[in-house]
């Protein structure tokens, strides 16, 4: 089954828009994937791209987090997004609101990053993001500095399973 998946700016605007197809459940969400090529559409015309390398979406239950695997050749291993909670209006579709932090971990150094705290800083102020938003947003992302640092699940080998399962 595809899902369109869309993120949101706090003030409503598109950010993001990419079909993606449906793998299947597990403790850890709802994995999604996209093979190399996909268009992925952006909320500012003519800014849509064409993914280069296929990519992995893990959408998590409640949590104020999605994040992207990167199978090899990318240089990248892993991207989260800082957004609030997933919604889910039906099978098809689901909706996130972007927050502006985003993690990086790098393939071959392990290292993580903590990027965007300056675009984060400045929607603050011009979307008016509730002073919870904020902790909510900030918190979520020192915790998943930590949990990927420390290689837990299901940042460590739990997405194998589901690169698996998109080639399969």
């Amino acid at each position: 089954m595809d899902v369109e998946v869309v993120f949101y700016k706090y003030d409503g605007r598109l950010h993001r828009r990419v079909t993606m197809r449906r793998l299947g459940d597990d403790e850890h969400g709802t994995w999604l994937y996209a093979v190399a090529g996909t268009i992925v559409h952006s909320g500012v015309v003519g800014n849509s791209f064409t993914n280069r390398h296929p990519t992995l979406r893990l959408v998590p239950v409640g949590q104020w987090w999605s994040a992207i695997f990167f199978p090899r050749p990318n240089k990248w291993d892993l991207y989260c997004d800082i957004s609030t909670p997933a919604q889910w209006p039906d099978p098809g579709s689901v909706s996130m609101v972007d927050l502006d932090l985003d993690l990086l971990r790098a393939r071959r150094s392990g290292r993580v990053q903590l990027l965007d705290e300056d675009e984060f800083a400045a929607h603050t102020v011009k979307y008016n993001y509730p002073p919870e938003v904020v902790a909510q947003a900030r918190d979520t992302a020192d915790h998943l500095m930590t949990e990927l640092a420390r290689g837990a699940e299901p940042f460590a080998t739990r997405y194998k399973h589901w690169l698996k399962t998109a080639r399969a």
